[in-house]
């Protein structure tokens, strides 16, 4: 446990004894639904993923276990990279696409009207 001062680490990887590297839980610290779902969305198109879920432990917790197991020998820390990299992706392009509308938008008011 985290004393004062120190930070909690933000990802947790917990495995069963005896489990193979395919059937992981993590644990995400400080995050909610918000990342849960899309995270669980993008992990979910990997076709070597059999389940991906996810819980909150108590709606007074702000932390996610979320469960990954995987076939054909996929560790299961693979496609929560892989998710976790295509989400920022994402999120890129929508910052992106938003700036320049946002941009299009003022240049436009900047414009006499005829």
């Amino acid at each position: 446990m985290a004393g004062e001062g120190e930070k909690k680490p933000v990802l947790e990887m917990i495995q069963a004894d005896g489990a193979d590297e395919g059937c992981v839980t993590f644990v995400l610290h400080d995050e909610d639904h918000t990342l849960g779902n899309s995270l669980r969305y993008m992990i979910m198109k990997t076709l070597d993923v059999e389940f991906c879920g996810y819980t909150i432990t108590h709606p007074s917790e702000s932390k996610i276990n979320f469960r990954i197991q995987t076939r054909g020998g996929l560790p299961a820390s693979e496609p929560l990279r892989r998710g976790l990299n295509e989400l920022t992706d994402v999120c890129q392009h929508v910052l992106n696409t938003f700036q320049a509308r946002v941009n299009e938008f003022k240049e436009g008011q900047e414009q006499p009207m005829e």
